[in-house]
């Protein structure tokens, strides 16, 4: 048999050993009396939503001739910026 097949069902048959073992060494503590420790609350920050005034893009646009190596081309052309509305 060849090693790589051997090495997979050996890892697939160990998994279910190793999660048994796990959730019974956590029953066992829990039963032998002693309080498990509490949970630690989870503390969670408040997103303060500040609106601001609404900004939109204003684009001017337009078609420049440029001079290229194959003949004179028409290239579009745009400039955008913020302004507030």
């Amino acid at each position: 048999m060849p090693l790589k097949p051997a090495i997979m069902i050996l890892a697939l048959a160990v998994i279910p050993v190793v999660g048994a073992a796990s959730s019974a060494t956590a029953q066992t503590i829990a039963q032998a009396g002693e309080p498990l420790p509490p949970a630690q609350r989870l503390v969670r920050h408040r997103i303060e939503i500040r609106p601001r005034p609404l900004l939109y893009r204003r684009c001017v646009d337009w078609y420049e001739l440029q001079n290229r190596p194959s003949g004179t081309v028409l290239y579009p052309q745009m400039r955008c910026h913020w302004v507030r509305g």
